[in-house]
């Protein structure tokens, strides 16, 4: 075996799917050396959205700084790296092309792979990075502002999708209401800063549960009655505890439900909780009460590691390279592909 087959994998993690600009440098797949993080919520919040063509031009003008910088954070230079991680699927196309031509770049110069990851898988892998991360299997729920899901995930690299939206995303449905109610972009921090002082049952959303006995989530239902709401009776400062508190209420509520019932269905005695809107309080209190309602054990991954990040990427391809996966020059990006 060669040096750097027998030393544990040092791999750069880059991550560009939408409107973050991210590199991380992460040891064996579990230690975190470096994770730096551009946000663009400064240039996207006068649309209320993000816009794909400004998302793309700002990774293009981020990203090798901070490969620098990540890499400076770490101690370790290029020529110490194994391979290159990169997000190609799903995500704004222009925006994962950027991360992926860096990462093709770079690999070709160093010699080294180029391993292409599953936004979502690496989401859900970002749990690796706690002290003491879940065997597998485990029941996994994906939630964000574009992706709600639930997963048995029985190998880092084999997921059976067992439910899914089959409209808006839970972080859409927070994130329009905000818009609705003026709180800015991103909304999901503004709505749980302000329901921690209001009443979750000040008013009546619906819990949208499409056919009872299916795993399925559904929010355009929850949208649509938040709009009215405001349209009818207004959301002044006064009010706007009482109504953040509901809306949140009710989305955590959707998604604690059909929990249960997957873990019921699956035995599984694991959940993990990933994706951007893991990082809310309330969600993270209301999974850890319905994992151990059904005999189950809550995994979260930190904060920092639940929004879009580097380090989660890297990890994802760290367990690739493991199984012995690597890509070629020819790598491209897909804006939506099936986890699997």
């Amino acid at each position: 075996m060669t040096h750097r087959e027998k030393k544990p994998p040092l791999v750069l993690g880059l991550e560009s799917s939408c409107d973050e600009t991210a590199a991380a440098v992460v040891r064996n797949g579990r230690e975190v050396l470096s994770s730096v993080i551009s946000s663009q919520v400064s240039l996207h919040a006068r649309f209320g959205g993000v816009v794909p063509e400004i998302a793309s031009r700002q990774h293009l003008q981020a990203l090798f700084p901070l490969v620098s910088a990540a890499l400076a954070e770490s101690g370790v230079s290029l020529r110490d790296l194994d391979a290159v991680a990169v997000t190609r699927t799903p995500g704004l196309v222009g925006a994962l092309l950027v991360g992926l031509s860096a990462a093709k770049a770079l690999a070709y110069a160093l010699d080294i792979p180029v391993v292409g990851v599953n936004h979502l898988q690496a989401h859900m892998l970002a749990v690796r990075l706690l002290p003491d991360p879940p065997d597998f299997p485990f029941l996994g729920l994906i939630v964000s502002g574009g992706h709600t899901a639930l997963y048995a995930v029985e190998a880092p690299d084999r997921f059976k999708r067992l439910g899914a939206t089959r409209d808006d995303a839970a972080g859409e449905a927070l994130d329009k209401f905000a818009k609705l109610c003026g709180l800015g972009y991103p909304g999901g921090v503004e709505i749980e800063r302000l329901a921690r002082t209001g009443d979750p049952d000040a008013v009546a959303f619906p819990r949208a549960l499409p056919r009872k006995d299916t795993l399925d989530f559904s929010f355009s239902g929850l949208k649509t009655a938040a709009r009215e709401h405001v349209r009818s009776h207004g959301a002044s400062a006064e009010d706007l505890p009482d109504l953040c508190a509901s809306l949140q209420e009710a989305v955590v509520d959707a998604l604690a439900r059909k929990t249960a019932l997957a873990l019921r269905r699956t035995g599984l005695t694991r959940l993990v909780l990933a994706g951007g809107v893991a990082a809310n309080g309330r969600l993270r209190e209301r999974m850890a009460e319905t994992a151990r309602a059904n005999g189950a054990e809550c995994y979260v991954p930190d904060r920092i590691h639940c929004t879009d990040n580097a380090a989660m990427v890297a990890v994802a391809g760290t367990e690739a390279l493991r199984r012995g996966v690597a890509h070629g020059l020819d790598l491209n990006a897909s804006p939506s592909e099936e986890l699997a």
